[in-house]
């Protein structure tokens, strides 16, 4: 989720909860609770997938809907597992029904071992899910969120070539495209637009949203003047090359990304002029996700049925143009994929300079990933498979006005991976730790 921002130089969190501040401060511990609740979760999930795939072969159903639901559960166990590895590195690989007698102590396997099984189910998922479905069946994984996802692993593992096939297969399908309203495709009205490929459904009043309360009355997350200041001017250059850059008027001539992802002084939202008071923790609020419009005063919302989006069109390009970047170098379509994100009608960014280096576009990609990006909880997985984390993660962060408000440590001998859950490696004595967590 966007919690993962706070975990690094993008944002923070206005009090502790639920471990976020203890993470990005580098102070968390086994027992944090955001790293007990990953865990937890995603196990409970990767059972639930694995007791449907057991059991669903006895039931009297159309066998191709059947083949399609196991598509669904592999797609999910993958999407957990995922989300595991990410954080823990190997963990213990479970594909059959939950049996206590026989899983309670296994060992963790190898990385490795983990995501050639993502990788299979994404692949065998892909290959039974439709393309689209009907309208009642909104939501449901496709053969393009398999693919997505395939890619977005096999990225996080490096496997360059693969990811930028598996991109490129998502690319090719003609089923997504950028939808041409960048502030207004997290919303409630468009959440089934033509960038959405895989999302978490919401549905009012059974199943609601609180992004809108949670982001601007509790003001988390609350952006930083480090994620800020990455924006480039509307000339391509960033803040200290571009002669359009005035510090007096910071937010001037800037990506247009800036200003309808993120809530700046002295401009205007919820039909009024906002000040430091509504933006108390860092002098920015997070625009992406909510419900208001800039000129518009409407009643603040507690509940709504926006889907929150966990996989877009926009990140299949940005994997296809790392990849490729890392597998072959910069040739065109590695530009062209990102120039598209920049010729979206109402950004409108100059295209990427010609000629640049592999070294010169990894940068390049690495900055237009985290502002496309930003509040969507990638950029804590990208640090961490960048190496780039302790560089980032260490040292104070600031609010608008350049003052230091948190303080980021990471420690590289420790920090690539979390720690395994203490409750965890207490019910399993054959659970490994990860390294200087003892």
């Amino acid at each position: 989720t966007m919690e993962f921002d706070m975990l690094t130089a993008n944002a923070m969190p206005y009090n502790e909860a639920n471990g976020t501040q203890a993470i990005g401060k580098g102070e968390h511990l086994s027992t944090t609770a955001l790293i007990g609740s990953l865990w937890k979760n995603c196990y409970v999930g990767i059972g639930r997938t694995n007791t449907f795939i057991a059991n669903v072969g006895g039931v009297d159903m159309d066998e191709s809907e059947k083949a399609k639901m196991v598509g669904e559960a592999k797609f999910l166990r993958a999407f957990y597992y995922l989300s595991l590895v990410d954080k823990f590195g190997g963990v213990p690989l479970i594909i059959d029904a939950p049996n206590a007698d026989e899983q309670a102590e296994l060992p963790r396997n190898s990385k490795e071992e983990v995501v050639n099984q993502i990788v299979k189910d994404l692949e065998e998922a892909a290959a039974v899910l439709p393309d689209t479905y009907a309208s009642s069946d909104l939501g449901r994984a496709t053969k393009g969120a398999a693919l997505a996802l395939k890619a977005r692993t096999l990225l996080y593992n490096s496997r360059w070539a693969e990811a930028a096939q598996a991109a490129k297969q998502v690319m090719e399908s003609g089923v997504y495209q950028l939808f041409n309203d960048y502030r207004h495709f997290f919303s409630e009205d468009n959440k089934y637009n033509c960038e959405v490929i895989f999302d978490i459904e919401a549905k009012l009043p059974e199943y609601p949203t609180d992004y809108d309360q949670n982001i601007w009355r509790l003001n988390r997350p609350a952006p930083l003047k480090e994620l800020v200041d990455t924006y480039l001017c509307v000339d391509g250059k960033t803040i200290e090359e571009s002669p359009l850059y005035d510090p007096t008027r910071p937010y001037e001539n800037r990506d247009p990304r800036l200003l309808k992802s993120i809530v700046c002084i002295g401009y205007p939202y919820l039909g009024k002029t906002i000040t430091k008071e509504d933006v108390a923790t860092t002098g920015f609020g997070v625009k992406k996700y909510t419900s208001y419009e800039d000129d518009v005063t409407i009643p603040l919302v507690e509940r709504s049925a926006f889907n929150f989006i966990l996989i877009r069109y926009a990140e299949v390009l940005l994997t296809y143009a790392e990849a490729q970047n890392e597998a072959s170098g910069p040739d065109q379509s590695v530009y062209d994929a990102i120039n598209q994100l920049r010729r979206r009608p109402d950004i409108n960014m100059p295209e990427v300079p010609k000629g640049l280096t592999k070294d010169q576009m990894r940068e390049v990609i690495r900055r237009e990933r985290r502002i496309e990006l930003t509040f969507e909880g990638l950029y804590y997985s990208d640090i961490l498979r960048w190496k780039t984390a302790e560089k980032e993660n260490n040292g104070m962060m600031h609010n608008y006005e350049g003052i230091e408000v948190v303080k980021r440590s990471f420690n590289p001998k420790r920090d690539y991976l979390w720690p395994i859950p203490y409750n965890q490696t207490v019910l399993n004595p054959n659970l490994e730790q990860n390294p200087n967590w003892d």
